[in-house]
């Protein structure tokens, strides 16, 4: 399997099959385009209890499989915002990548994409972004969907980095994870930031995104008339 990127506002990753019986797993729908020689096969990837964990992260019940049925073949999948699509070797991750719920757009089907769960319950309950996360582990190549650019960092032992939860893409498995509040009320009213940061411990790696866009909507819809026709 090779791969290349296109685009930059809204990229996509196209994939060009080597070998017949070479397969790319993604959520439904999220295929842009294919070549002839390619079949589609839909299943739970995991049985019908990994199907509606992944409900619960934002993902379908149903993965699309795809299956090269002859070399040569190419099949691309693309982003639904303006953003970045971020390959992910997961040789680099011995014990697994946690991302958060929307992060994953595709992989080769030897990626095994899972629930998990946050430590801290608190992580989710008080943060933002569902105590329920993803784990992605085994062999091959996935690709993560970024809002905005990519942002990626090296934690060092005991680093500790604070990010707004909305920023935070994915995390090597293993490294310490929470959520704790801004301190000072008026810190939270006056500076406009979120009430909560999520805070990453070292050793290990964190993919960030510069967009959040929950936030981008947010700013958008300021700007769409309502029902009087006047704009915000």
């Amino acid at each position: 399997m090779k791969f290349r990127l296109i685009g930059t506002t809204v990229p996509a990753v196209e994939v060009y099959f080597e070998q017949a019986g070479e397969q790319m797993v993604t959520q439904s729908g999220g295929m842009a385009w294919m070549s002839d020689g390619i079949s589609l096969n839909s299943d739970t990837n995991g049985g019908m209890l990994a199907g509606i964990g992944r409900m619960f992260v934002g993902e379908s019940l149903f993965m699309a499989r795809y299956t090269a049925t002859r070399p040569g073949t190419t099949i691309a999948f693309a982003t639904t915002v303006p953003g970045t699509i971020v390959p992910v070797k997961m040789k680099d991750f011995a014990n697994g990548l946690i991302c958060q719920k929307g992060a994953f757009l595709c992989s080769q089907s030897t990626v095994n994409l899972e629930i998990t769960f946050s430590r801290k319950f608190s992580s989710g309950l008080f943060g933002g972004e569902g105590f329920i996360l993803e784990k992605l582990s085994g062999t091959g190549t996935a690709f993560l969907e970024i809002d905005g650019d990519v942002v990626e960092k090296e934690l060092q032992s005991g680093e500790i980095l604070k990010v707004d939860t909305g920023n935070v893409v994915a995390f090597q498995n293993g490294m310490s994870y929470e959520v704790e509040t801004v301190p000072g009320f008026k810190n939270v009213l006056f500076a406009g930031e979120g009430l909560f940061l999520t805070k990453l411990t070292g050793p290990g790696k964190v993919i960030l995104q510069t967009q959040n866009i929950k936030d981008f909507a947010s700013t958008l819809s300021q700007y769409v008339p309502h029902g009087n026709g006047r704009i915000n």
